[in-house]
């Protein structure tokens, strides 16, 4: 009983650091991905930008902060007008997720 129980659970946490986005980017053994991450608002790209960045290697220790908030304390942001993000994959060995926040 125990054999399976971790079978059934050794997926689900294997799963749990697993990247999810707005939308789902090419698969590749190297991906490079941009696309929006807002899609309200009145899409005015300000003269500043901020970018705020996380990493992971082999899916086993990740770090960073790629929050909205520090893409706009690293830009000097008091307000965000428009969000994008990248997305960068080499074979699943190491990837990155950047914000970049757009405001004034």
């Amino acid at each position: 009983m125990k054999l399976k129980t971790i079978f059934a659970v050794l997926p689900l946490a294997l799963l749990a650091g697993c990247l999810s986005a707005p939308f789902q980017p090419p698969a590749g053994v190297v991906s490079v991905t941009r696309a929006p991450l807002s899609t309200e608002g009145n899409w005015n790209v300000g003269s500043k930008r901020g970018e705020a960045s996380s990493t992971s290697i082999l899916g086993l220790y990740a770090t960073g902060d790629c929050s909205i908030g520090a893409a706009a304390y690293n830009g000097k942001l008091k307000k965000v007008d428009h969000v994008d993000y990248e997305y960068l994959n080499i074979i699943g060995i190491w990837q990155k997720a950047t914000v970049i926040a757009y405001g004034e």
